[in-house]
């Protein structure tokens, strides 16, 4: 009896690894529909240069000194920065630019050498956007993870960088996958089925968007189809899962003693997405910070509150020359 148990038993052990071995290669994916050239999705006033070998999409504004560089979060583009850009550039010049696995940037599924991806290629990109401008020194404005990335530049380059605007940037949470998981991602079954995973981001990322307001009721049709667009660009789920695989626990809240520049950070009194708190308490851990808490904002400021952001960046501005 025992033994016809331990029979059963192993073979419905052996049945159950058969499907997880085998089973995701049965799944279908279907290839994506409704695709487009990037250049029948790019804007009138797009344009595109070539960094480190990546094709770079980006809008530039105003010609005068200091230069800003715009760095989107994750899921956005250099469309969520529409509403303060023009504004903006009346301080300086201004280049939002699409990030690796985002936007209309070139998103390349083969390489040489160091993942385009990774938190150290994006350094290098940004980098290299600079040098590509004749930028000495420039202010890096970052949304989210976009925050991180401008974090990470600053302290990899900060003889590049004079100050940083942190708009609700992702440092105590996010950062990517935890180590413990990362060895899964690599398996050939999850790397199929990581396709079906970020292709969610169809359905879910609006979820993600009104939550990242604190008034949802003001995001309009237009608003959506901006974020959607770029879902249009080939290959965009096979890029945001290699972003996926290049991505890693930044632990950047163990360095920020060394961020000794100038640095605003700006966050809404309503934010669900890297909560208000979060960025409060980065503020007070950065050596020279300053803080601006903006009410009835949630995590987007710059779309949902332009005008506080504008104000709290001129606020900001005089005091990197005192």
């Amino acid at each position: 009896m025992k033994s016809s148990f331990k029979k059963i038993l192993l073979t419905a052990l052996a049945i159950l690894l058969a499907l997880l071995i085998v089973g995701p290669f049965l799944i279908p994916i279907p290839p994506l529909e409704n695709t487009a050239p990037v250049e029948q999705l790019a804007d009138p006033d797009s344009q595109f240069i070539e960094i480190n070998g990546l094709r770079v999409h980006y809008k530039r504004f105003g010609q005068a000194q200091p230069t800003f560089f715009l760095l989107h979060g994750f899921g956005a583009s250099t469309f969520s920065w529409r509403e303060v850009t023009a504004p903006l550039a009346t301080y300086g010049t201004v280049i939002a630019y699409d990030r690796p696995a985002f936007g209309l940037t070139e998103r390349p599924l083969e390489w040489q050498g160091e993942s385009p991806y990774s938190p150290e290629a994006q350094v290098a990109l940004l980098i290299g956007l600079v040098d590509a401008f004749g930028v000495e020194k420039a202010i890096l404005v970052g949304n989210s993870a976009g925050g991180t990335v401008a974090i990470q530049t600053a302290l990899q380059h900060p003889d590049r960088v004079q100050a940083l605007i942190l708009i609700a940037p992702a440092v105590y949470v996010g950062g990517g996958a935890p180590g413990w998981i990362r060895p899964l991602f690599q398996t050939p079954q999850m790397r199929r089925l990581g396709l079906l995973l970020v292709r969610q981001i169809q359905t879910r990322g609006l979820d993600l968007l009104y939550q990242a307001w604190h008034d949802p009721s003001r995001i309009t049709p237009e608003i959506v189809e901006g974020y959607q667009k770029p879902l249009r660009a080939p290959n965009w789920d096979q890029a945001l899962w290699l972003l996926t695989l290049s991505s890693r626990e930044s632990n950047l809240a163990e360095r920020l003693d060394e961020l000794t520049l100038p640095v605003l950070v700006i966050t809404g009194d309503d934010d669900r997405v890297v909560p208000t708190e979060q960025s409060i308490r980065l503020a007070s851990d950065l050596p020279n910070a300053q803080l601006s808490v903006l009410p009835r904002c949630g995590h987007v400021p710059q779309e949902e509150c332009p005008e506080a952001v504008l104000q709290a960046i001129a606020e900001f501005l005089p005091t990197l020359s005192e």
